[in-house]
């Protein structure tokens, strides 16, 4: 009777099986669960693979602010360095200036105490020639000569020919009269002399 009953259990359909019967049979076709290590390697992996590209942003982003750093020092720097530069040449032609008033104020008080003083047109005279002389050393000193013309072949970095006269007495192109002295610092022309030139075709 019992064995009628087992072998009738397990030939008996899936049809007319309970729900509970087969929960249990789904259960037992399952797969098994994964393992702890299997988890926490698969954890890992992915932990490994998004921790690399942080660590390379982050050092990019580093010699990056390194690099603004430097570059904003360095500006710094240069615009001081302009500054000072601009502040020493101006200090320079202060000074420069200061000493060419210097030297000049001489003349001038010789030109007031000639004004203070009574005198004939002789003593006139050699007052000014004296007063004269003063300024041309002030400016002597200063680096400032006089460009030489009358007598002079005409020579245009530095005469200016305001007529030409027709004469026998000079050469050809040369000098023979100055309106205006021209007058150079160091090398360099500050203004050119008017001179009249001699037109002389036959020498």
């Amino acid at each position: 009777m019992g064995k009628s009953n087992g072998r009738s259990e397990a030939g008996r359909s899936p049809v007319g099986r309970s729900e509970s019967e087969k929960a249990a049979l789904d259960l037992d076709h399952e797969l098994p669960a994964a393992s702890g290590d299997d988890e926490n390697s698969s954890a890992a992996v992915g932990s490994g693979q998004s921790s690399a590209p942080d660590s390379e942003l982050q050092k990019v982003t580093a010699e990056r602010d390194s690099l603004l750093d430097r570059l904003s020092r360095a500006q710094a720097e240069f615009e001081n360095a302009r500054r000072r530069a601009s502040k020493e040449q101006q200090d320079y032609r202060d000074y420069a200036t200061a000493d060419a008033i210097k030297s000049l104020l001489p003349v001038v008080d010789s030109l007031e105490r000639a004004l203070q003083v009574k005198s004939d047109a002789a003593e006139l005279r050699s007052g000014v020639e004296l007063i004269y002389k003063q300024l041309q050393a002030a400016l002597s000193k200063l680096s400032v000569n006089a460009i030489a013309s009358k007598g002079e072949p005409f020579d245009p970095r530095f005469h200016e020919a305001i007529e030409m006269v027709e004469t026998k007495d000079a050469p050809d192109h040369q000098v023979v009269e100055e309106l205006q002295r021209g007058y150079k610092f160091k090398d360099r022309l500050l203004r050119p002399a008017m001179v009249k030139v001699a037109k002389n075709p036959g020498k």
